[in-house]
């Protein structure tokens, strides 16, 4: 347990030293907020002075024109106060803000070079809190309060300093509980950290769980699922309060205890001084100036040990936040990379075998080879789980083979620049992946500097140019999460006009047509055939349509390359093909 608390300790160390690194940048704005902070601070101590003088030259003395005097000069450094505290509070809360948005670019800028299998391990709704929830609590801590604690530490020296020099005996007395205030700290502080890492995977959870349902609340609804997400929901909900009310109490607690333990020593002190006064040893005005010493020094070391819990919340989602930083990515461009002048799209997967991490024991790809000539266009038929889709996502190298090599054009595509590589391919999903913004955005997505007549074209051959105008605002109508107010088959279409607008030298087709209608499919069949001229397809079959369009047809099964050939011969030569055709034919 030990070793596991001092392993905590040195990540949470780590993680801040990191955030450290997006504070180093911005010195100047450092500067003026450190400068901001000792002028209050000097100014704050120097009103214990301003009300002795008030008491001692003013009252005491019963002089008009200098009690008008002193209430000038105690006025003067209130304005002082004031213009500090706003310097003070612009730059270190410009800080807060620029620091974190700076964090959130390169959180994000390292998140979206991820290879796709860091997301099927990672809750992408929970790497979503971490850039929200966690970013909010960083920019609370960096841009307020980090200064106002370091604010309260000035004012506590300053404020010990200053009781010295007014009364040495009267000092001790405070100073006698400042171990007493600092075990409290010491011990509930560690409490307080470990619950802050907890309560905040409990709240990324509660959004994690949100986002999901929400995400899909058609499917919710249609199968009247509310009362069940509600009683998890919950559940998710009460966790989280669970963990809050237990940092609450050791964080309630600890400040109570700093509270009673300085106040208390006040009370002596003003008990002894009190007797002082009427003994004529001190002033009045010594004993008021004391008092509001004592009490900037009391409540500083309330201020500061209540801010430690905060600071070690931030720790928690620094730790949190520099763990996406940091998470590796498996999938990069090579140092030196292999140029392809010309691309032709022959594609050779030469003896490849792969396996998910999660599931080492079932290769998804064994010992597969097969040649896909240039132009040509090749259908995958097997049944669920034979490994067409992973074939795709080796040959976009989403994940790299664990043995074999992937060529392209002869060049195995470990050697090439990832965006080089990427640019070679188009793909069309069976699930079309359209993002909230209006459909010139969405088309525009493969080709950002695209022309309006590139766009049109693009639409036309896909079929989609007509309905795209019947549409309120032609090609500036807005489309929901998923491409939200279009059917199926018009988000299909757009997809293919966007993988017409990308031009690539392959074509990947995954089950384009599987999920639409008749009518849908005929329309998206034949924005198909334009896409599919003069390129290499690789076509992931499911309708038969598909399948006897296509120049050669390879049979998979659990990750082998079973058989290849036309419709004709398979029909003839393969009982696993014979009966997923049969099957289809039946169904058509």
């Amino acid at each position: 347990m030990e070793e596991h608390n001092t392993v905590d300790k040195k990540k949470r160390r780590q993680a801040v030293r990191k955030v450290l690194r997006f504070v180093v940048p911005y010195k100047r704005q450092i500067v003026y907020s450190l400068l901001a902070l000792m002028f209050t601070a000097a100014i704050t101590l120097s009103i214990g002075q301003g009300i002795r003088l008030l008491i001692d030259q003013g009252l005491a003395t019963q002089s008009r024109a200098l009690l008008e005097q002193y209430v000038v000069i105690f006025l003067c450094l209130v304005l002082a106060l004031a213009v500090g505290t706003f310097t003070r509070y612009y730059w270190v809360t410009w800080l807060g803000e620029r620091v974190v948005a700076d964090i959130r670019n390169s959180v994000f800028n390292h998140l979206i070079y991820l290879h796709p299998g860091f997301f099927e391990k990672n809750r992408g709704l929970e790497i979503q809190s971490r850039l929200t929830a966690d970013m909010t609590l960083l920019q609370s801590v960096v841009g307020s309060s980090v200064s106002f604690a370091l604010r309260n530490f000035i004012m506590m020296i300053g404020g010990v300093i200053w009781l010295f020099i007014t009364n040495a005996k009267l000092t001790a007395i405070v100073l006698i509980c400042v171990p007493l205030v600092v075990a409290p700290i010491l011990i509930f502080g560690r409490r307080v950290r470990g619950l802050s890492r907890e309560s905040q995977d409990k709240v990324a959870a509660v959004g994690a769980y949100v986002g999901e349902v929400l995400g899909q609340i058609k499917t919710v609804q249609a199968y009247n699922h509310q009362p069940v997400d509600q009683r998890k929901f919950h559940e998710h909900v009460e966790e989280a309060f669970t963990v809050a009310r237990r940092r609450i109490r050791q964080r309630a607690m600890l400040v109570t205890m700093v509270i009673i333990l300085v106040l208390g020593a006040v009370g002596s002190m003003l008990w002894v001084g009190g007797i002082d006064v009427i003994e004529g040893r001190i002033s009045g005005g010594e004993l008021a100036a004391f008092v509001f010493y004592s009490v900037i020094v009391g409540s500083a070391v309330a201020s500061v040990s209540e801010v430690i819990g905060e600071l070690q919340r931030a720790a928690g989602a620094a730790e949190r936040t520099m763990e996406l930083l940091e998470a590796p990515n498996e999938i990069r461009s090579p140092s030196s990379v292999q140029r392809l002048p010309k691309v032709d799209g022959a594609i050779t997967l030469d003896n490849i075998s792969f396996s998910y991490a999660s599931r080492q024991e079932q290769p998804a790809i064994e010992g597969l080879s097969l040649r896909i000539n240039a132009g040509e266009t090749l259908a995958l038929v097997g049944p669920s789980g034979a490994g067409k889709s992973t074939l795709f996502d080796l040959m976009l190298r989403f994940y790299d083979c664990q043995s074999g090599c992937i060529k392209l054009d002869g060049v195995d595509i470990r050697q090439l620049d990832l965006f080089e590589l990427r640019r070679c391919f188009a793909l069309v999903s069976q699930t079309p992946a359209l993002f909230y913004g209006s459909i010139v955005e969405n088309l525009v997505y493969a080709k950002p500097d695209a022309t309006q007549d590139e766009i049109e074209v693009a639409a036309k051959s896909a079929f989609a140019h007509d309905f795209i105008l019947e549409l309120p605002q032609g090609y500036e109508t807005r489309l929901g999460d998923l491409g939200q107010g279009l059917s199926g088959g018009q988000k299909q279409r757009l997809a293919i006009a966007r993988a017409i607008l990308a031009d690539a030298p392959v074509l990947l087709l995954d089950e384009a047509t599987s999920a639409l209608d008749a009518q849908s499919e005929h329309w998206v069949q034949q924005a198909l055939k334009q896409l599919m001229v003069n390129r290499t397809t690789v076509v992931i079959a499911h309708r038969l349509s598909t399948v006897q369009a296509a120049n050669r047809i390879a049979v998979l099964n659990q990750g082998r390359l079973e058989a290849i050939g036309t419709h004709a011969e398979l029909m003839a030569k393969n009982s696993l093909y014979f009966q997923l055709a049969s099957l289809q034919f039946q169904t058509e």
